[in-house]
């Protein structure tokens, strides 16, 4: 009955997460998943290997790094003592800190754990009462993202009983989401920006506007901006921040392919890419910097072929400065 409120309790989770609009990765983001183990036991207490089933809710607090609490119960393990071939029962909570490579968005996120976990077993032969032990975790692991937000994954733990200085081991896989952080896709861009000056007559005097305009290109379905347009948006940052009367509207657009709902979001998510940078990285004073999505409405080329989808998938933005010459 404790199984099956764990596994409600996480499925429940897992399709009231993917209901969300605020699904997103990175730090502050909320994982919830459900697991099946292989449990392969040590030989001193003579227990037969079996299954670990259960379910894992983590925190991310920073964009690589979780803390996560598990829970899962024991089933088809038995003694294998000469008092005869027992059931034993019993679970296993553990909590493991757990480190992520790659970066937000990537299909496959390999990863690394380490923690500690409590057993609590009875039916162990030659021992009275259940059988309490602690264990050290340490496992590796991959996921796969099949969104940006669900995802599969399998791993291996080796966990070290502390109480009986041996270890034992558990293989498994498991399939979940994350919600509620904030995507930090790197920067992309890659027309420099092109000042246009543009000379305008006043008696006695000369009046020259200044624009500085910026066009980022992303690759599909991604929010991340490239590490070749950080040059493009310093240079507009460097502008504006010489001229602190300026201010922006980073406007973000995608391809024809996706739904609109989905395009409208990850052209938000474009704009709000750099915009963060303009603020976080480059200084410019958050107040001056708007970002819009556009989705798909706004195209400037061909989205029948590759070439102009390529083109499509930007984030444009433009700042005029009035000198007096």
């Amino acid at each position: 009955m404790k199984l099956k409120n764990t596994l409600h309790l996480v499925i429940g989770s897992l399709i009231a997460a993917t209901s969300m609009g605020a699904l997103a990765q990175g730090q502050g983001a909320v994982e919830v998943d459900a697991f099946a183990k292989r449990y392969f036991t040590d030989s001193s207490r003579d227990l037969s290997e079996g299954n670990l089933f259960g379910g894992t809710i983590g925190y991310y607090l920073t964009d690589d790094v979780s803390l996560g609490l598990s829970y899962g119960e024991y089933h088809d393990i038995r003694s294998e003592n000469d008092t005869g071939r027992k059931n034993i029962k019993g679970n296993l909570a553990s909590l493991d800190a757990t480190y992520h490579f790659g970066n937000l968005g990537d299909a496959l996120r390999p990863f690394v754990s380490a923690g500690v976990a409590h057993q609590n077993i009875s039916n162990v032969p030659a021992r009275t009462g259940r059988d309490h032990s602690t264990f050290a975790n340490l496992g590796a692991g991959v996921k796969y993202f099949f969104t940006e937000n669900v995802f599969a994954k399998a791993g291996v733990d080796a966990a070290y009983n502390i109480d009986a200085n041996e270890t034992e081991w558990l293989a498994g896989v498991g399939f979940g989401v994350n919600f509620g952080g904030s995507s930090k896709p790197a920067p992309v861009v890659e027309p420099a920006p092109a000042v246009e000056p543009v000379a305008v007559a006043e008696p006695e005097q000369v009046i020259e506007t200044v624009r500085v305009e910026l066009d980022v290109k992303f690759d599909f379905d991604k929010a991340n901006v490239k590490p070749e347009s950080q040059a493009d948006i310093k240079a507009l940052a460097d502008f504006m921040n010489q001229y602190p009367q300026t201010t922006t509207v980073v406007e973000g657009h995608t391809d024809a392919r996706g739904t609109d709902a989905y395009n409208q979001k990850l052209s938000e998510r474009r704009a709000n890419a750099v915009r963060e940078v303009l603020v976080n990285q480059y200084g410019v004073d958050a107040s001056r910097v708007n970002a819009v999505g556009y989705g798909e409405s706004r195209p400037v080329a061909d989205n029948a072929s590759d070439a102009g989808r390529a083109i499509n998938r930007r984030v444009e933005a433009e700042v005029e400065a009035q000198i007096k010459q």
